[in-house]
Parts: C-alpha cells; sequence; structure tokens
C-alpha cells in the first residue's frame, strides 16, 4: 500500500479568502486513530461547500479536506472492531468538520464513527444516498412515528432539487404519499415529477405566508430542508394535527413564529438530526435503506464526478446552484 495518496485540501490564502486543490498526501499526516479506510466513494453536501469556504462554524482549522460521508474499505482497525477487508459506511460524526473527510483516498477515524454497509447496498449506491438520504429517511421515520399516513393528504417537501429534498420526495412516493415538491427552480419541473412529485410549487408561494400569523391548511405534513421562514411558513399551513419534519437551514437558522399553529391545530414540529445519532439508530436507518426504503431508480439519482471536479462542484453547492446529489469517485 502506498503511504502517498490524493486528497481535496482547502487552504487559507488571506482574509476570508480560501483556494481548494488536489493535493498528495501522506498516511501519517492522518489523524491518529484506530480505524483506517480506504475510500471508493463520497458525496458532496451543502457542508462540505461551507468548509470548502471557510466557514468557521463547520471548520475550525486549515488547511483542512472536507467530506462529511464516505464507502469504502477497512485496511486495519487496532480497536478490533472491524477486520481487514469489511465493507464500511461513514457519515457525521466530526468527519470532514474538523477531521480530515471523505474528500480523500484514505480516512482514519474512531471505530465508532463506522457502520458495516448492510447487505443489499454496493458501496457506490450508499454515496448516492449519503448523508442526505439518511437524513431524509430520518424525517420520514420521525413523520411516520408522528402518525403521518399517505391517506392524510399530501407532503410538502421545500428544497426539492436538492440532496435531502430529492432523497426525501422520491422516498415518501415509494410509499404511496402525493408529495408537493417546492422549490425555486421550477425548470426542474418535469424532473421533480419523474422522481414522484405529485405537483410542483413555486417557493414563492411561502414568502406569501410569512407575515400572516396562521394559513389556509394546505398540506398534511412536511420535510422542510430550508429553515428560516420558510419553515414556519409550513407549520402555519399545516392541516390539524399535521407535522413538520426540519433538518436544514439552507436558508437561513432563524424565523419568526407565534403560538397558535400549535394550540389551534395540533401540528408537530420535528427536528432531525443526523449527526450525532446514536450508532445503533443509524446501522438500523441503513437496513432500511437497503430494503423498504430502496428506491428502484437510486443508480440514476446522482451524477458522478471525478475527485479532481469537485472543487468546482463545490462552487455550484455554495452559490445555491446545484441540482440532485453528487457523487465522488474517490478511490480506484
Amino acid at each position: 500500500m502506498s503511504e502517498m495518496f490524493k486528497a481535496l485540501w482547502v487552504t487559507e490564502s488571506g482574509e476570508d479568502s480560501f483556494e481548494q486543490s488536489i493535493v498528495e498526501r501522506s498516511l501519517s499526516d492522518l489523524p491518529d486513530h484506530p480505524l483506517l479506510i480506504k475510500v471508493a466513494y463520497s458525496s458532496l453536501n451543502y457542508k462540505d461547500a461551507l468548509s470548502a469556504h471557510g466557514n468557521r462554524g463547520v471548520t475550525r482549522q486549515y488547511p483542512h479536506t472536507p467530506g462529511i460521508d464516505a464507502a469504502g474499505t477497512v485496511i486495519s482497525d487496532t480497536s478490533g472492531r472491524f477486520q481487514e477487508g469489511d465493507k464500511v459506511i461513514v457519515t457525521g460524526y466530526d468527519l470532514g468538520m474538523n477531521t480530515a473527510g471523505g474528500l480523500g483516498e484514505y480516512i482514519r477515524i474512531p471505530s465508532e464513527w463506522a457502520i458495516h454497509c448492510p447487505q443489499g447496498l454496493s458501496l457506490r449506491e450508499a454515496m448516492i444516498y449519503g448523508t442526505a438520504g439518511l437524513t431524509a429517511a430520518l424525517c420520514i421515520n420521525k413523520l411516520r412515528t408522528a402518525g403521518a399516513k399517505p391517506d392524510d393528504g399530501d407532503v410538502a417537501v421545500t428544497g426539492a432539487t436538492g440532496g435531502v429534498g430529492s432523497m426525501a420526495l422520491a422516498m415518501l412516493s415509494k410509499l404511496g404519499f402525493n408529495v408537493a415538491a417546492v422549490t425555486g427552480k421550477l425548470e426542474a419541473s418535469e424532473s421533480l415529477s419523474k422522481q414522484g412529485a405529485s405537483k410542483v410549487i413555486d417557493r414563492g408561494s411561502l414568502d406569501e405566508l410569512a407575515a400572516k400569523p396562521m394559513a389556509k391548511p394546505q398540506w398534511a405534513h412536511a420535510v422542510d430542508c430550508l429553515g428560516g421562514d420558510y419553515l414556519f411558513s409550513l407549520v402555519k399551513a399545516l392541516q390539524y394535527g399535521g407535522s413538520v419534519a426540519a433538518c436544514g437551514l439552507a436558508a437561513a437558522s432563524n424565523f419568526k413564529a407565534n403560538v397558535f399553529p400549535f394550540i389551534l391545530r395540533n401540528v408537530n414540529l420535528l427536528g432531525v438530526d443526523s449527526v450525532e445519532l446514536p450508532l445503533a439508530v443509524k446501522q438500523q436507518v441503513w437496513e432500511q435503506l437497503a430494503d423498504e426504503l430502496k428506491l428502484p431508480q437510486l443508480g440514476s439519482m446522482a451524477q458522478e464526478i471525478s475527485l479532481e471536479q469537485v472543487p468546482q462542484y463545490l462552487d455550484q453547492i455554495f452559490n445555491g446552484h446545484a441540482l440532485g446529489r453528487y457523487l465522488v469517485k474517490v478511490g480506484s
């Protein structure tokens, strides 16, 4: 095994100025953790774009290799938890934030961050899902635990062309829900319909609800990937007893709220975290993704790119021009 490998490398080139390049690193540069993994695939996420553009809330110290998820093969594990050759998935915890991430050909991490790749999923399929697919499944589980059923009515999904949104849309459709895809990219309407959307709604229609204390009921439930006032506009427009699973802040982290929807319509605002989730729960959800929630169109739901193309696509994500999932073929 060569001591040298390729990785995305983000450096601080000046005040509030960061550069991305593909460099050669040594295995000895990686953190001193027990589990060494050869990465086959990673994927691109909004958090990766933030890290690559110097967001200190994501990554404190530079230079750094982003990549909050990875799928690959175990090279060694001094903890004894995994065997050489095991196929594993790593998402969340500190991977790609302050620990060198999946946008490099090797990672070295605590063994408690990894799970076995379930039977029924290839490493490639696992990273088409990635953190986005895991998060989408968690949102759907939260809604179903709260009582959501297909015959309740439409489920709105904001950010429907993004990673989590597109996955949530397809999974909900597979489960028999009618999905209203909410997007600022109406030119993607045909693609959203093919993924399972029963209707496509202009995101701007939510802006009209922002100033109202309550809105006419429009949706039975919702998955929100945007945050900000979009989130509470959804809450205000839920039917009686409806729920919103909130998992993102692509639009904003704050919103204006009031208690009326909660005490007059008995609605639920459900938080969803995929980062610090207990490992046993992660394994269970990944088993769902390999079985009940596995999408027949999964293989075509991501655009595959090379490690060398990553800087270009991270810029697109950072500037709000991303469509769907980007799968990164990292290793050979």
